[in-house]
């Protein structure tokens, strides 16, 4: 199969998921794609980005039609669409943090391998607890190669750590968490209540413009799917909590928003919490499936706050099934689904071999964008909210659906002539951003703050104008 054949396929995959106001419209002829180049994968991870945030890009142009009565045509460029799946930030005179804790990585086991993911102080803690040793490379490995990789998944999960043994394709697609996701829409959709009348504040230029976006995402696919909206004119609001920190990854997925702090613990920025959800459009998050309803504040709850909430939530291991719960991130479920099992299998590797980049995470976020479209658009047609929900898992299951890309041309090294010429003044110092990925004609991409510290903003919404 052929690269425009392929994303043709994943738009058609996009556009074919059951239920009223799932996301359709997905028309491949609508796309122009261009550029050349491949990442190296066994899997069609280039076809997904341009299919992802191509499928963000008519989702806009769809929004705009409904708005202004027009549908301005949208271009992908798979060369940068490549890139901005791996980052899309270049430092100029600094350094990156490493976004990766040193005990996080693939160790063999008595019978295998398996992935610790630790760059979370809770989860680090947790699983050195299981293993009894100190954060020290070679004691770690020693520790780990006596365990049989299922026995020490389960107890680090069980810990509340975050763990995932290589399993195959195969053992996936019979596991119970394998087949319950398969079996999950894409884009799981749920009419909302009627709202209150969308007042148009947009503009062909800036068709998002004067819409409140809520974030309570973290890395990495929800902060994707806010950028891409802060790229049109939304006025996005981060919050997070007093204690977390994301090291390394912050300026690449925080630009064009604002970031507040909340301590939910504490009732008074709770209730602020819940007065900044009354006035916002959408709300985006990336909670555990229960972790809101514990909080009193379900599904049902949050549309009584802000009647037509466009509410889009992810997560990793899908919404049904007996690991719907489990805490995840992009490289595990690549362990979990057999997609590094199959990656050491192609390029023939003595080790697990994921995804050059982390495609899962990237291809949800624009995936996520899309639903918030698509919700903005069925709001302004019959004035009523939506829940749509996600998850890596799901993405994943699409993409390995399809044929692997085959022959391919390889992806160029990047040049100067990749990035913007204007420079970005971070909070951690000057940088250039490669060029936006798309294009929708008479709407460019471009965001109006460059990439600020976390908590760095009041958590209060900007006034209109």
């Amino acid at each position: 199969m052929d690269s425009p054949s392929l994303i043709s396929a994943f738009l058609q995959a996009m556009a074919a998921q059951p239920g009223e106001g799932a996301p359709a419209g997905f028309d491949a002829g609508r796309l122009e794609v261009t550029g050349s180049g491949s990442l190296p994968s066994a899997f069609a991870v280039t076809e997904l980005a341009v299919a992802a945030i191509g499928s963000a890009a008519l989702a806009m142009t769809e929004y705009m039609n409904m708005c202004f009565g027009r549908r301005p045509p949208a271009t992908v460029d798979r060369r940068l669409a490549s890139f901005w799946f791996h980052t899309s930030l270049r430092p100029q005179g600094w350094v990156l943090p490493d976004a990766r804790d040193p005990v996080t990585g693939d160790y063999r086991t008595r019978d295998g391998w398996i992935r610790l993911h630790a760059n979370m102080p809770p989860h680090r803690a947790a699983e050195l607890r299981v293993l009894g040793v100190e954060p020290e490379p070679q004691t770690l490995r020693r520790a780990i190669s006596t365990w049989d990789a299922l026995a020490l998944e389960t107890a680090i999960v069980q810990a509340g750590g975050c763990a995932a043994m290589m399993r195959t394709q195969e053992e996936w697609a019979r596991h119970p968490q394998g087949l319950a996701v398969s079996g999950e829409p894409l884009f799981h959709y749920e009419q909302g209540g009627r709202g209150l009348a969308d007042e148009l504040r947009g503009t062909l230029a800036r068709p998002l413009a004067g819409l409140k976006v809520l974030d309570l995402t973290r890395v990495l696919a929800g902060p994707v799917s806010t950028r891409f909206l802060a790229a049109y004119g939304a006025q996005v609001l981060r919050i997070d909590p007093p204690f977390w920190v994301e090291p390394g990854m912050v300026p690449e997925v925080i630009l064009g928003k604002r970031c507040a702090l909340l301590d939910f613990r504490d009732p008074a920025q709770w209730e602020r919490f819940k007065s900044l959800l009354g006035e916002a459009d959408v709300l985006v998050h990336g909670y555990r499936p229960d972790a809101l309803e514990r909080l009193g504040l379900g599904a049902q709850a949050r549309q009584r706050i802000r009647p037509g909430l466009v509410d889009v939530c992810l997560d990793a291991y899908g919404w049904t099934g007996p690991w719907s719960g489990r805490r995840g991130f992009d490289s595990l479920v690549q362990m979990s689904n057999g997609f590094a099992h199959t990656g050491m299998q192609r390029f023939g590797t003595d080790r697990p071999t994921p995804l050059p980049v982390q495609a899962l995470d990237q291809a949800t976020g624009y995936l996520m964008a899309a639903a918030v479209l698509r919700g903005l658009t069925r709001r302004r047609a019959v004035g009523q909210g939506s829940t749509t929900r996600l998850s890596l898992a799901r993405t994943a299951v699409l993409l390995a659906s399809l044929p692997g890309p085959g022959a391919v041309d390889e992806l160029g090294p990047e040049t100067p002539q990749d990035c913007c010429a204007e420079v970005e003044r971070t909070a951690w110092g000057p940088a250039h951003r490669l060029k936006p990925p798309c294009e929708i004609q008479g709407a460019p991409m471009q965001w109006d703050y460059p990439a600020c510290a976390l908590r760095s903003s009041s958590a209060q919404w900007l006034p209109a104008g």
